[in-house]
């Protein structure tokens, strides 16, 4: 359960910092205040964990060849596409992403992968520290 919510916080930091990075990505919260803010971000980072989860699983393995005759580089693409969808899942409950395009949601997926693994490498750092420092 900590992982998970660990990972959730951190797709929801990532998709903060890629919407004031990327200027074609934006959050729409449900109302103007902060903790709806937090709550759409965090929302967002739930669906787009979900959509990466089951429909993101389904393609990679389904275009494996293809990652391997483009050594990688269509995981942009699909990333790109996952993002795309989560921001019409988000669409259906009258706020969350919004992306403009197709080669914004690539640069907004580049930008999001890069910024989770940083976020997700140094809160691993920090939890790994916060539970080896008590044990001797």
């Amino acid at each position: 359960m900590a992982r998970f919510l660990v990972s959730l916080v951190t797709n929801a930091i990532a998709l903060w910092l890629t919407t004031l990075i990327v200027t074609g990505v934006t959050l729409q919260p449900y109302a103007d205040n902060s903790f709806a803010i937090v709550v759409s971000y965090l929302f967002v980072a739930l669906i787009f964990g979900i959509v990466n989860g089951i429909i993101g699983t389904a393609i990679r393995i389904v275009a494996f060849p293809l990652y391997i005759l483009t050594l990688g580089l269509i995981s942009l693409i699909v990333n790109a596409i996952l993002l795309l969808l989560a921001s019409w899942v988000t669409s259906w409950f009258g706020f969350g992403l919004v992306v403009d395009g197709f080669w914004t949601a690539v640069l907004g997926a580049l930008v999001l992968a890069i910024l989770s693994a940083i976020i997700g490498a140094i809160l691993k750092a920090i939890f790994r520290v916060g539970r080896t420092s008590g044990r001797r």
